[in-house]
């Protein structure tokens, strides 16, 4: 069954069900995809397709019919109602229509805003889609989606953030209202962060977002403008980029190595930094590189925002020492997350503060977020943390991803010996790895495998420059979404699309010689 319906691009977008449903129907109508008069599919059918509650379907049916979008009868159905998409085809169409107006002149933006909405290298992604006589159940995807829904215990998780609003429509207390965050989760926090990677921080030093990349965004706001500089590294992660480029600021972007972020006697006020493991390489700063940017804060008078987005998922070696915990003068900000080690839709990040950054980091916070956003959960992490929930998790997590890991890096070694080398790495939910071949013929491989349902995301999405993009290819595999099952079937249909396309000698069987 096909359906119009962009329903997981909108769940990606707000992480709720019923939500990503109402958007995506509405969409569909006001874009004219949906004739007036059309029947919706059923809820029975919607649940189905996109493996949802009916509840759930439901809720979003209600949203729209509410809103005059759809209309439902008992036993007849849920049908698009005719006003809205009749207006939209008028548009369309530059057809008469007495409450037609024109389009609106384009606003006046700031420069911070004219820089938001500018096309940007690091969004660029050549990968074709997969070919869309796939159903959603049969692409297989290895673009990162962060940790698989299927692999975190909702039921557990449901039923402490229930016990917590009962509590909160209780409560007479305020404090739990500030902008820092929910005390007993900072509290929380900076034991772990003490115990388990050695940095020596109190709840007073930590601030709660709504993920890490509100922390990455504020402090770019914060400490960036024009004028001054920030260092970032290349590759980066988008958001970093993006957040860095609209302040108007200068921007170095530092080459990586096998060593992480090579550094230098930059002239910049700001460095980004992903030490503990490099984004998208995965590469480890080394110890010498450490104490050297640490140094050339301390003589640039400059900040440091390490992003520490996923080393909790470490299948072997000794864990790394994030950069925070050798800071003596308090120049290093430290940004977590728990959204890859819960779910996306968990937006509950830290930034662990110099005590320079604090009240103004705060005060910023309080612009977008005077109160905290999901009290109730932020209550719950802290509740499950302290009694033991979130470690239990994490141990059979980390279990559960280092074989999906090695099931990955073992099809990709074996199957396509010598298309991909995929760099070492023993952490993380992707693995990165570049081709040996040609670009032309790591595109036509793209094309192939779109063809045949399968995909990655393209390393060139996270280069600084375009002008870095006609490099050598790379592509990440992100796993964590996956089971075993699924990682084999993708990795069987692009060693089928190697073969058909002569890149791996079928007369060698798998694992055979790559033709020059």
């Amino acid at each position: 069954m096909s359906s119009p319906f962009a329903y997981t691009v909108k769940l990606s977008e707000c992480g709720s069900k019923h939500l990503a449903l109402y958007l995506s129907i509405r969409e569909a109508i006001t874009e004219g995809k949906l004739a007036p008069g059309e029947r919706l599919p059923s809820t029975r059918q919607l649940a189905a397709l996109y493996d949802v509650s009916r509840g759930s379907v439901s809720v979003a049916y209600d949203m729209l019919t509410a809103e005059g979008f759809v209309q439902s009868g008992v036993g007849r159905g849920t049908f698009v109602s005719g006003w809205r998409a009749d207006e939209a085809a008028s548009r369309l169409s530059g057809g008469p229509n007495d409450d037609w107006c024109p389009p609106m002149a384009s606003p006046d933006l700031t420069s911070w805003g004219r820089k938001l909405m500018e096309p940007n290298s690091a969004m660029y992604d050549p990968l074709p889609d997969a070919d869309p006589s796939y159903s959603v159940s049969e692409i297989i995807s290895f673009v990162p989606e962060g940790v698989g829904t299927g692999w975190f215990p909702w039921t557990e998780w449901k039923a402490e953030v229930a016990l917590q609003w009962k509590r909160l429509g209780d409560s007479k207390r305020d404090d739990i209202h500030s902008a820092e965050g929910s005390l007993p989760l900072r509290l929380a926090i900076a034991s772990r962060l003490r115990r388990e990677r050695g940095i020596t921080c109190d709840a007073g030093d930590v601030v709660i977002t709504s993920g890490s990349m509100q922390a990455i965004a504020l402090l770019s706001q914060l400490l960036l403008e024009e004028g001054k500089t920030a260092v970032i590294e290349s590759p980066c992660y988008t958001g970093i980029h993006r957040a860095v480029y609209a302040t108007g600021a200068n921007v170095i972007a530092e080459q990586v190595d096998g060593s992480g972020i090579v550094p230098r006697d930059w002239k910049a006020q700001l460095l980004f930094v992903t030490p503990t493991r490099q984004f998208p390489t995965g590469a480890v700063l080394s110890y010498e590189r450490r104490r050297e940017l640490l140094s050339w804060a301390s003589r640039s008078s400059a900040w440091i925002i390490e992003d520490d987005y996923d080393s909790d998922f470490r299948w072997g070696g000794r864990p790394i020492e994030p950069l925070k915990a050798l800071d003596r003068e308090g120049r290093v900000v430290y940004v977590g997350t728990f959204s890859r080690s819960m779910s996306v839709g968990v937006r509950i990040g830290y930034a662990v503060l110099p005590k320079e950054l604090i009240q103004p980091f705060i005060m910023a916070k309080k612009l977008y977020d005077p109160y905290p956003t999901g009290i109730a959960e932020q209550q719950a992490l802290a509740g499950w943390m302290t009694e033991g929930g979130y470690n239990r998790h994490m141990r059979r997590m980390r279990r559960i991803y280092g074989k999906l890991e090695n099931c990955l890096r073992v099809g990709l070694e074996r199957e396509l010996h010598g298309l991909f080398e995929v760099l070492p790495s023993d952490a993380g939910l992707h693995l990165f790895a570049r081709w040996n071949l040609s670009a032309e013929e790591y595109e036509r491989l793209v094309r192939e495998c779109a063809k045949l349902g399968v995909t990655w995301r393209d390393g060139a999405r996270y280069e600084t420059s375009r002008s870095n993009v006609s490099g050598s290819p790379s592509s990440l595999f992100g796993f964590a979404h996956l089971d075993d099952s699924r990682i084999e079937e993708g990795i069987r249909r692009i060693s089928q699309a190697a073969h058909l396309l002569g890149l791996i000698d079928s007369h060698k069987g798998q694992g055979g010689t790559v033709h020059a």
